[in-house]
């Protein structure tokens, strides 16, 4: 067993582990089969390793073309085939069209439509699922007709598999992997060309949507030819889209051009970006719904919408008249504007999906700490992630986010639903700290938040988010709801539901500014403590036995209760007090 342990650690291949199993058929198996499933975890994270990669070169891409063809490279590169095809949905005609193609030789295949349902291609078009073959032209289980088998056939296709391109439930196209010879499709493959798919998806749109911000500021400077701010708009905004600038630019460059002051507000009138001398006075974003620009006392406004959703409002003033051209100027920042703001928000979605899926890894425990590290890395360039604190928010946790204080969420370095709670890790050095600075939020938001930590990365972090649910469900018992607190807040009940205790430093939160008074000032407070409490809590008796006069006692209770708080004396907090106390003798 020894020997297998030795092999495993050293990442041998299966062929030695079986003989070094010999006749222990048992251990031949279990050493095989953790072999197998350290090869299947390697294979996972390069697969995930290789999927950034293709999301970091496709985000670098801004030409269509290029995007499609990087897609379908990577596709058959991935999956490891013969032939790999894109084909894009045209709505007006009802079908998907070949639109890129990597290890294609046959001119028909390239120039081929799929109508839907016709084909495995079709039928991934209309069910909007995954469909895959190891056999395409004698599979039944799909309507083949002759342009299709014909132009399949020329290509020498047998083996496809296809998975839709779907962003915001909207069909986008078809994915394809395919091999000139017959060979199944895993599932694992179907899910990996699926995650490429996703990713691709997601960028086609936005390319889209930035060559028809292009598109669109070009017909503004055609339409606006010879007018000198009209071209600088064109410029200035053209410039902001494709560098990736944010709403702050846009009211910049819009202030700078028109020399009026700008205020963008969100959908429910949050302050997003100021440009310009602003007046202070609230300003009436909420009364333009369209995209045309509105005259309101003595401001300009319009709206910034993209799929029909109000994604906020740019209000304009500090100018008495704007001439038509300025006019249409302001409407296509708007435009601009709605564009940047679904691209923030379809942003901050795949981060949010990201983080979900690193924190599930992260906490259940199987993935490489190095591996998750460098993803981790990827997400938060900036941030420590060598020891976090870790925070389960339970109860209806959707506005804990929204809660944070800025500083706060400044060092929040990974969050996410995990197990029904929401997992808060925080690069802070304690978690008093952290539960302090969390204790309104809590009560905000009536969510019950458990915090533990700080843990490095592995299996010290995975105890610390089990401690930290335990906790949870401690304080919920205790009716301890809307409230932060770590394990040393609950006493006693905190040391039950812990599977590690720091005595010490248990002693220390329970009794610190106490043993602390004591130390300053070689006082005895410590003692006089003791003695209370054997004495039930009696002043009178507690100074027959320390040999002093009761109100001696009492004047040292008082200073007791400046250090401890008023409600040291309640029987569960007197509880936790004398367990401490106990303690504190034990460790001398």
């Amino acid at each position: 067993m020894e020997e297998l342990l030795r092999l495993l650690a050293e990442d041998a291949p299966g062929s030695e582990l079986a003989r070094a199993a010999g006749e222990d058929a048992v251990a031949r198996d279990l050493a095989l089969r953790v072999r197998a499933g350290i090869d299947a975890s390697k294979k996972r994270e390069a697969e995930l390793s290789a999927l950034v990669d293709v999301a970091r070169e496709l985000a670098s891409a801004r030409d269509p073309g290029g995007v499609l063809d990087t897609i379908v490279h990577r596709a058959r590169t991935l999956i490891g085939t013969d032939v790999a095809y894109l084909t894009l949905y045209d709505a007006a005609h009802g079908d998907t069209y070949m639109r890129a193609t990597d290890g294609s030789v046959s001119a028909a295949f390239q120039q081929l439509r799929l109508p839907l349902g016709a084909g495995l291609g079709g039928l991934v078009a209309e069910t909007h699922k995954p469909y895959w073959t190891a056999d395409y032209p004698s599979d039944r289980r799909f309507r083949h007709t002759t342009p299709i088998d014909s132009a399949v056939g020329e290509e020498g296709l047998v083996a496809i598999c296809g998975t839709p391109l779907i962003v915001d439930g909207a069909f986008v196209g078809v994915l394809f992997a395919s091999n000139r010879t017959r060979r199944p499709f895993s599932r694992e493959e179907v899910s990996l060309l699926g995650s490429l798919a996703a990713l691709a998806a997601v960028t086609i749109v936005q390319v889209r949507a930035a060559a028809e911000t292009a598109a669109a500021l070009d017909q503004l400077s055609a339409a606006h030819a010879g007018v000198e701010h009209a071209a600088a708009a064109h410029d200035r905004f053209a410039d902001i889209v494709l560098s990736g600038g944010d709403v702050d630019a846009i009211a910049a460059a819009l202030a700078e051009l028109l020399d009026v002051w700008v205020v963008l507000v969100d959908a429910v009138g949050n302050e997003l970006a100021v440009a310009g001398a602003a007046q202070d006075s609230a300003v009436p974003w909420q009364e333009s719904e369209s995209g045309r620009l509105t005259r309101i006392g003595d401001c300009w406004v319009v709206a910034a919408t993209a799929k029909g959703e109000r994604l906020g409002a740019l209000v304009i003033g500090g100018v008495d008249d704007l001439s038509g051209a300025d006019q249409r100027i302001v409407e296509r920042a708007a435009v601009v504007t709605a564009l940047v703001l679904l691209f923030r928000r379809q942003a901050a979605e795949q981060s949010q999906r990201a983080q979900a899926d690193l924190l599930a890894d992260v906490l259940s425990g199987s993935a490489d700490p190095r591996t998750l590290t460098d993803r981790l890395r990827l997400l938060a360039p900036s941030r420590r992630h060598d020891r976090l604190v870790v925070a389960v928010c339970r109860g209806d946790h959707s506005a804990v986010r929204a809660r944070m204080p800025a500083p706060l969420e400044d060092k929040l370095v990974l969050s996410g639903p995990y197990g029904g709670d929401l997992v808060l890790l925080l690069a802070l050095p304690d978690a008093v700290r952290a539960a302090r600075e969390l204790t309104e939020v809590a009560k905000r938001t009536g969510v019950t938040i458990a915090v533990t930590g700080p843990a490095a990365w592995g299996s010290a972090l995975v105890e610390a988010h089990r401690q930290a649910a335990r906790l949870a469900t401690t304080m919920l018992r205790l009716g301890r709801s809307g409230e932060s607190a770590t394990p040393d807040d609950l006493g006693v009940a905190g040391l039950v539901g812990a599977a590690d205790v720091d005595v010490r430093a248990h002693v220390e939160h329970v009794l610190g500014s106490v043993l602390q008074y004591d130390a300053q000032r070689g006082t005895d407070l410590i003692g006089t403590l003791h003695a209370y409490f054997a004495a039930g809590q009696s002043p009178t008796r507690a100074a027959t036995a320390l040999h002093i006069h009761p109100n001696t006692v009492q004047q040292r209770l008082d200073r007791i209760s400046a250090l401890l708080g008023d409600g040291w004396q309640h029987p569960d907090h007197a509880l936790d007090l004398q367990v401490a106390l106990r303690l504190h003798t034990a460790l001398g």
